[in-house]
């Protein structure tokens, strides 16, 4: 096992885990073990750990940035084109787009069989926090009452969900027809969802209908929303808006499109808002130069004609460096002429075709295939991250003898889903806590379900014949188990509120995950554990 590497001596760590093979990272662009034991004298070791903290927490940034500002909107973009129903693109699209890093994250790790446990630690982690943590949270900040029937809904298929998880780790092996269930679960509840979905709105028309025609129609809350949103619009926007309009050259286009900062909202912000941007502007610059992004509310769509060109270009070749490591992109074809190559000649005929048969303020009609292109590129950038993430978080379990369970738990559940946090948070503060708490429970059925199920499917889809699962004793089931207890507990308690949550009823979601995280911890370090008979 490579965690023996810490009871050697220090002259010894280096050649142990370069000749080891169980401390090889299979993906990825750096070796952090070898950087850590090869590269750092044993007396700054704490210096190593620190910047791997460090660049962990800017990993977690990159995923975020990427997932917010480029897979979402493209996202979105994909759903429009196709003309999907909101109810369909929630299900799918959005909830792929809000749980991207997660489910890359899982992908990555199902991909070694030593860090499978890393993802089911992650997934059951995530899933403890958002329906502990997140969901007690919105009730504290705004009590509200939630909707039954689709709360009901969302529940009881998550809890299906874990015990179909559980019964893998129990048998320790998922088979084809095991991934494949997991999907077919997935698309189950998608049908169910537009189903229940497609029959309350007939219900709510035929309800109207026989209403009698005195009486007012009570608004449904997306129509207050649509309403109050209309009588408070106000465009501000045409305040900087220049009284003398001029054409923009292709340079100033290409310019102001690689600009990452709105002036504007950098003096009207707070100092950390600030000091927050500053570590995002070089992500975000090399998102804009790699990233296509594709809006359909804009009149152009977000046609910048330089750089949309310049993307053709810049985003097939960052596709072929970052498939397996770049291992594609160096490939030579007949051992003469590299496919990075390749690929940069064809973007660069395809990016001047494009530029001279369009034009600056009008978008062409195939412009929507940017979309797909964005999609694509942002997915690859949330790929390379997470695996980044995945061998950090392993290396880190090297170092200090933890479980990847246990990290999976913590420090990857906690940076995956603190973006949901906040945003769930956010929505409750500004009066919709319906809608934050419905998201808690939708987005991790499609985490666990399509996490699982796509993991395996793909390592199987390498020639194995299964995914074997080895869990990390007692910890595993603790975790599964809190899962498990937290749902049924809430499925038990909500409709006894009759579906009226409060503070106190967030309070003890709290106090759940303290005494869950306790007990995690506590079976960790073996001051729980499991008698020998």
């Amino acid at each position: 096992m490579c965690r023996e590497v810490c009871g050697l001596n220090a002259s010894d760590r280096c050649d142990f885990v370069r000749t080891n093979p169980d401390c090889r990272s299979d993906g990825g662009y750096l070796d952090y073990l070898e950087g850590i034991f090869c590269h750092f004298p044993p007396n700054l070791l704490p210096l190593a750990i620190t910047l791997y903290a460090l660049w962990l927490l800017y990993l977690f940034l990159i995923l975020g940035v990427t997932a917010a500002k480029f897979f979402c909107p493209n996202l979105s973009a994909i759903s429009t084109t196709l003309k999907l129903s909101h109810n369909v693109a929630g299900v799918t699209f959005l909830a792929f787009g809000n749980g991207a890093p997660d489910i890359f994250s899982a992908l990555v790790a199902f991909s070694d069989p030593r860090t499978a446990s890393l993802a089911l630690g992650a997934l059951f982690g995530a899933g403890v926090l958002v329906t502990t943590v997140v969901a007690g949270g919105i009730a504290i900040l705004r009590p509200f009452m939630v909707a039954s029937r689709p709360f009901l809904r969302d529940i009881i298929f998550y809890m299906v969900a874990v015990f179909l998880v559980f019964t893998a780790l129990y048998l320790g092996r998922v088979t084809l027809a095991w991934a494949l269930g997991y999907l077919g679960l997935y698309v189950f509840y998608v049908v169910t969802v537009v189903l229940c979905t497609w029959i309350y709105q007939w219900q709510r028309r035929r309800s109207l209908v026989c209403s009698v025609p005195d009486t007012p129609e009570m608004l449904s809350d997306s129509e207050e929303d649509q309403v109050s949103s209309n009588t408070n619009s106000y465009d501000y926007g045409e305040e900087y808006r220049p009284l003398l309009f001029y054409q923009e050259t292709t340079a100033q286009i290409l310019v102001q499109a690689l600009n990452p900062l709105d002036y504007r909202k950098w003096r009207n912000k707070s100092a950390y808002w600030r000091a927050l941007k500053v570590f995002k502007l070089p992500v975000e610059f090399l998102l804009l130069l790699t990233v296509p992004v594709m809006d359909p509310d804009k009149e152009d769509g977000n046609w910048k004609r330089p750089l949309n060109c310049l993307h053709l270009v810049i985003s097939p070749l960052f596709v072929v460096l970052t498939l397996q490591s770049g291992a594609y992109g160096v490939y030579e074809i007949g051992g003469l002429f590299p496919v990075w190559a390749v690929v940069v000649i064809a973007g660069t005929a395809l990016a001047a075709v494009t530029f001279f048969a369009t034009s600056n303020s009008k978008p062409p009609r195939l412009h929507w295939l940017f979309a797909f292109l964005g999609f694509l590129t942002s997915a690859l950038w949330i790929n390379a991250a997470a695996t980044e993430v995945v061998n950090i978080l392993r290396s880190l379990g090297v170092v200090f003898w933890l479980s990847n369970t246990v990290l999976g738990l913590t420090l990857l559940a906690w940076g995956n889903s603190i973006g949901d946090a906040f945003s769930d948070f956010t929505l409750a503060r500004q009066g919709y806590p319906r809608m934050a708490f419905s998201a808690c429970f939708g987005g991790i059925i499609f985490n666990i379900l399509v996490g699982v199920g796509l993991g395996c499917l793909l390592q199987i889809s390498r020639g194995h014949t299964e995914v074997k699962l080895e869990p990390d004793g007692l910890l595993v089931w603790v975790l599964a188990g809190a899962l498990g207890l937290s749902l049924v507990c809430s499925l038990v308690s909500v409709p006894l509120q009759c579906f009226q949550l409060n503070k106190v009823y967030g309070c003890c979601l709290l106090l759940f995950y303290l005494t869950f995280l306790v007990v995690a911890l506590l079976t960790e370090f073996g001051v729980i554990h499991l008698k020998s008979v």
